[in-house]
């Protein structure tokens, strides 16, 4: 009897981990480009451009480029659906894996005009952090993701300024 109650307990308890309220997130990054923003798209907005700036594999496995085009990151190991975009513009998300913590993991990427002769890069993310187990686990995570594409904005700045790219830290 004591074994079923035990069982009857840690099941309520995971039932309520798995319920446990999203905790959204968003970590807003841009850079500035000396290049006007039609220019700076056409070097580093292409869908799998993502190889270029964040090293990443990068293999358009359905689609043609457009909504709904789908790539695979990393030999396949992430995959992302274009679920947003314009001239300057695009958004992805990630798909819901079986087994594993849905974070709702969106990106968005845009080309903003400043003025004539210059732009800025302005690079998106949102997800769920409810998944991690206290505030600092949540922070890190934050804080590597921004470790992760802060350094990709400066390669997309030399790419679409003509210049060399800066040296990986």
């Amino acid at each position: 009897m004591i074994k079923k109650m035990l069982a009857l307990g840690a099941l309520m308890l995971a039932g309520q981990a798995m319920a446990a309220e999203p905790e959204y997130k968003t970590v807003r990054m841009e850079i500035d480009i000396d290049r006007p923003a039609a220019e700076v798209w056409a070097k580093v907005g292409k869908y799998c451009d993502i190889q270029e700036w964040l090293g990443l594999e990068c293999k358009i496995t359905s689609g043609d480029g457009g909504m709904g085009t789908v790539r695979a990151l990393a030999g396949g190991r992430v995959l992302e659906i274009l679920v947003a975009q314009t001239d300057l513009s695009y958004g992805y998300t990630q798909p819901v894996r079986e087994g594993q913590f849905y974070s709702l993991y969106h990106g968005f990427m845009e080309a903003k005009v400043v003025s004539k002769k210059t732009s800025k890069l302005i690079y998106t993310l949102v997800l769920d952090v409810s998944d991690k187990p206290d505030q600092a686990a949540k922070d890190a995570d934050l804080a590597r993701r921004r470790a992760s594409f802060e350094p990709a904005l400066k390669k997309m700045k030399a790419i679409a300024e003509g210049k060399a790219a800066p040296a990986a830290k």
